[in-house]
C-alpha cells in the first residue's frame, strides 16, 4: 500500500528519527506514524519502516551548520559545545537558546536538511511502486528562506497593524476582477474576525526580509475559551513579491511544531475567504477538508 507524504506526515518523521529512544513505522493506511511492535513488524504491506537516523546524522547536521555561521562568537561556543565529548546535544541546545534569531536559522537549516533527505527516501519508496519521483524542493532555491529571511513569533504590539495594512492591500489588489465595494467587503470580515482573535491571545508567525519588508505571516487563536486545544487559523499571508521561495511552508512548519508542544489537538480554517492558493497550501500542509473548511490533527 502505498502513501502520500504530507508536510503533516514529513515533520512527524523528523521528529522521530530525533528520537533515539523510540522505532517508529508510517502506517501507509493511516498516514500517520505508529510505535514499532510484533504486529507491524509482521505486516510489511502496510507499515514501513523510516530511514536511518542516528546519532552521528545529528552530529554530522550540527557541524555543517556551526561551519556556516558568520557571528565569531556564537561560532566559537558552538565549536567548543562540539569538540566537548560530553552532553552535545544537550548543551549546543542550551548555548543556541541565548541567541534567538540563531537558534531559528538552526531549526530552519536542520528541517531542511532532513526533509530533503526523508524525501529521497520516500522517492525511493515511489520507485518501488512504479510511481515517478517528486521533486519537492525545485521551486525552492536550497537556503533561500535561511539566507534572506527572519521568523519571529507573533506580537499584537509589534505586528497587530503591519498586518492590517498589508492584508488591505491585498484585498484591494489579489482579486481585480471583483468589484471593489466586495473586496473592501470581504476585508471589513477578515478584519473583524482577526481583531476579535486577539481578545483570544494570538500566537503565530511573522517573517520579515533581511531589509526589514513584511514578508508573510501566519497567526492562530483558540475558537473559544472552552477550547482551548482547537485553533483557528486567523491569518495566512504572503505577499506576491515573495510567493514560491517556500516562506508559507516554514511558516506551516514552524506554527504546528510550536502548537504541538503547546498541546494543541487541532487546527482548523473554515471554509469563508478561502482562495484556491490557501486551498493548495492547506492540502500540502496536511489539511484534509471537512463540510465546514479544513483541519488537521496534530
Amino acid at each position: 500500500m502505498i502513501f502520500t507524504l504530507t508536510d503533516l506526515l514529513l515533520n512527524d518523521i523528523v521528529s522521530a528519527l530525533e528520537n533515539q529512544e523510540k522505532k517508529f513505522f508510517v502506517d501507509a493506511e493511516k498516514g500517520t506514524l505508529v510505535e514499532d511492535s510484533e504486529s507491524v513488524n509482521a505486516d510489511e504491506n502496510y507499515y514501513y519502516e523510516l530511514p536511518e537516523w542516528n546519532s552521528a546524522d545529528g552530529f554530522r547536521l550540527r557541524e555543517e551548520f556551526v561551519s556556516n555561521l558568520l557571528d565569531p562568537i556564537v561560532h566559537e561556543k558552538l565549536q567548543e559545545i562540539l569538540h566537548s565529548g560530553r552532553g552535545v546535544f544537550k548543551n549546543f541546545r542550551n548555548i543556541i537558546k541565548e541567541y534567538p534569531e540563531i537558534e531559528k536559522r538552526w531549526h530552519i537549516y536542520k528541517n531542511r536538511a532532513m526533509h530533503k533527505y526523508i524525501n529521497q527516501w520516500y522517492n525511493e519508496l515511489r520507485e518501488v511502486w512504479g510511481l515517478q519521483k517528486l521533486d519537492y524542493l525545485s521551486e525552492i532555491p536550497d537556503a533561500v528562506v535561511y539566507d534572506d529571511f527572519t521568523f519571529e513569533e507573533y506580537s499584537s504590539d509589534v505586528h497587530n497593524s503591519l498586518i492590517l495594512s498589508d492584508l488591505r492591500i491585498f484585498f484591494n489588489q489579489e482579486d481585480t476582477e471583483t468589484p471593489s465595494e466586495l473586496n473592501s467587503a470581504f476585508y471589513e470580515m477578515w478584519k473583524s474576525q482577526f481583531l476579535s482573535a486577539e481578545m483570544m491571545k494570538q500566537q503565530g508567525y511573522v517573517s520579515k526580509s533581511l531589509s526589514g519588508e513584511f514578508a508573510g505571516c501566519l497567526t492562530v487563536s483558540p475558537i473559544s475559551e472552552a477550547k482551548q486545544q482547537i485553533v483557528k487559523i486567523t491569518s495566512i499571508y504572503v505577499p506576491v513579491s515573495f510567493r514560491r521561495l517556500g516562506i508559507a511552508t516554514e511558516l506551516f512548519s514552524l506554527s504546528i511544531s510550536e502548537l504541538k508542544e503547546n498541546g494543541i489537538k487541532w487546527i482548523i480554517f473554515p471554509n469563508y475567504l478561502l482562495s484556491e492558493t490557501i486551498q493548495t497550501l492547506l492540502i500540502h500542509a496536511g489539511f484534509k477538508k471537512f463540510n465546514f473548511g479544513y483541519a488537521v490533527k496534530l
